[in-house]
């Protein structure tokens, strides 16, 4: 077989279900109470899949970087607590499991199947009623976002928005980037779920399995549970990663079962019947020993060749508005990402884009409100976050005083606030050349630890992060909203930008986000809460922002052990510390290159 014969021979399991004669008639019902049987692969599920044992998976070399780097110890960290299985692991979870028909009450028609029973409560909506899929910058959630099509007396489900997560519990990742289809299949009192994931970042070949439910009108759903967050491992920092370094090899499960390592590792070709004979070369060979460690050397070798980054840009053209949380929304598609706090009051903005976008951002806030723009929050000094600043502050109006009864007509511009050192930038001394007008410095800074306001009805913090991507970084949180304006301390579309010139370092970007871990509240089984907006990509919460933490903090302990080894930058960019991440963060061409941002990280963890 080919590269391509297995995603063939996916989708072909899928026609043969689809064509076979006793399924050509109408649609079935699939609501009622199913259980999981028993398979041959149930050792995977309980107790769970042994580290190092990716048999059967079609990974690729970042997958098995990550899953090698996973270390079970990170379940105890108190935002890994909790958990539900992610979408594209949940029905092979549930022993017991309840499909309800959700039916339109004027004409009885489908409007969707709901999946109750999942573990962690990750319950999953199928609509049924043509909706499309939410836009790239719309929330990823453990469950994503699933529709359904009827072919014949099959139902095709098609699941996007899942949160990064795993396709097995042993650390085999799964990126927010994947795609699922499956197939629902009823015969009698049997129900049979084909799953088709796709991912671009860690699969080579789209991965199939099949779980087998039977119907089980006794079968108990226990309710919600909630789930305690508690301190499993006393006197960790805040912010610890467990986590395996480069070149660890977990050799146990193929040392047990007298396999040659290498065909435990997954793989497109470990797929094929062909991989038999090359199985029995290598039994045939005598046995070797492979240390727990590579030598520098054969990690260099390994990783060394360019594999081209394959995320998708899924960005939508344009700019677009996407709603929040009661009156805050998103909008992109105009530089930085731009919060707008809608109220009666008026509407406050933080960030304002580039210059070159600003009339449509005018026309975008209009459509908003018919009230004027109030206040506007810059999060740092780029362009892309303040370009629309001098047009978006005199198209505002604001009364601004300091004290009671101290009053000031009505002026023509919104005040800009930012932190003292943002506006330092912007503007200078008195004699020298600005690097910005006169009209689009900020008009009201602040040098503390939090800036508080009272607007729309909202508390808000303002929050300075220093030494993170700039020295004068701000957080915006809106208290009861329940909302993070992040700025470019958290991105979901590349590595952050670290500007080492203007006082950023990855130890400040790592501190900012674990300050962003310590304000977010999980609303339910680390599920939902509080909603977080980076400076550039899709709406988040704090599973994301621990995602992200994670990878900066793993990226930053293997550089660290290199400098510690006397490794020269040369070496560091040569070994890609960021190997299993460049998938989804990575860029080789554009103004912020993967080895744009080792350099910075090395160079800002030298002593």
């Amino acid at each position: 077989m080919n590269r391509h014969s297995y995603k063939r021979t996916a989708y072909s399991v899928a026609a043969v279900v689809l064509m076979c004669p006793c399924l050509a008639i109408a649609q079935v019902d699939l609501a009622g109470r199913w259980s999981a049987t028993s398979q041959e692969d149930r050792v995977h599920r309980v107790p769970g899949p042994e580290l190092g044992d990716y048999t059967g998976i079609a990974v690729n070399e970042a997958a098995r970087l990550k899953a090698r780097t996973w270390d079970a110890s990170i379940l105890s960290q108190p935002e890994q607590q909790a958990r539900p299985h992610p979408a594209q692991y949940s029905m092979r979870g549930p022993a017991n499991l309840r499909i309800d028909a959700i039916l339109d009450p004027s004409t009885y028609d489908l409007v969707a199947y709901h999946v109750i029973g999942l573990f962690g409560n990750a319950d999953r909506t199928i609509w049924m009623d043509g909706r499309p899929h939410p836009s790239a910058r719309a929330l990823h959630t453990w469950s994503g976002f699933s529709t359904g099509e009827w072919m014949g007396q099959t139902l095709k489900v098609t699941t996007t928005h899942m949160k990064a997560g795993f396709i097995q519990r042993n650390g085999v990742p799964a990126s927010a980037h994947s795609r699922m289809t499956e197939y629902f299949v009823r015969h009698g009192g049997l129900l049979l779920n084909l799953s088709i994931i796709e991912d671009p970042i860690y699969l080579e070949e789209p991965f199939v399995r099949t779980t087998t439910f039977a119907w089980n009108p006794r079968g108990e759903i226990p309710p919600p549970s909630l789930l305690e967050i508690v301190d499993e491992v006393a006197g960790r920092p805040m912010g610890y990663v467990p986590h395996f370094p480069i070149g660890m090899h977990h050799t146990e499960f193929a040392e047990r079962f007298g396999l040659p390592y290498a065909a435990t590792q997954g793989g497109r070709d470990t797929l094929y019947p062909e991989y038999g004979r090359a199985l029995q070369a290598m039994m045939a060979q005598p046995s070797t020993t492979l240390g727990a460690f590579d030598t520098e050397e054969e990690e260099e070798e390994r990783l060394a060749p360019e594999v081209a980054v394959s995320r998708p840009r899924e960005e939508p053209p344009g700019i677009e508005v996407l709603p929040v949380r009661r009156g805050i929304h998103l909008i992109g598609g105009a530089g930085g990402n731009i919060v707008a706090q809608v109220s009666d009051q008026g509407v406050l903005l933080v960030d304002s884009g580039n210059a070159a976008n600003v009339d449509e951002i005018l026309a975008t806030v209009a459509l908003l409100s018919d009230r004027p723009i109030r206040y506007l929050i810059n999060t740092s000094d780029d362009l892309d976050h303040t370009g629309g600043n001098e047009s978006l502050s005199q198209a505002g109006a604001n009364e601004t005083g300091n004290a009671p009864g101290n009053f000031r007509p009505v002026v023509a511009h919104a005040p800009i606030v930012a932190h003292e050192l943002t506006y330092r930038r912007m503007s200078a001394a008195t004699g020298q050349q600005a690097s910005r007008p006169f009209s689009a410095w900020p008009t009201s800074t602040f040098f503390g630890a939090k800036k508080t306001m009272w607007f729309g009805g909202d508390g808000i913090e303002l929050l300075p992060q220093p030494k993170a991507h700039t020295d004068g970084d701000l957080i915006v949180y809106f208290r009861q909203t329940d909302v993070i304006a992040a700025g470019d301390v958290f991105v979901t579309e590349h590595y952050p930008v670290i500007d080492l010139a203007r006082g950023g370092s990855i130890q400040g970007i790592i501190d900012a986000a674990n300050r962003i871990i310590d304000i977010a509240i999980p609303r339910f089984n680390q599920q939902g809460g509080t909603l977080v907006i980076p400076g550039h990509g899709r709406i988040s919460n704090e599973a994301d922002v621990v995602e992200y933490r994670d990878m900066l903090t793993i990226i930053r302990d293997r550089v660290q052990r290199m400098i510690d080894t006397g490794s020269t930058l040369e070496q560091v960019i040569t070994a890609r510390p960021t190997f299993d991440y460049d998938g989804v963060y990575g860029a080789s061409t554009g103004p912020w290159t993967t080895s744009m941002f080792v350099e910075v990280v090395y160079n800002s963890l030298l002593p």
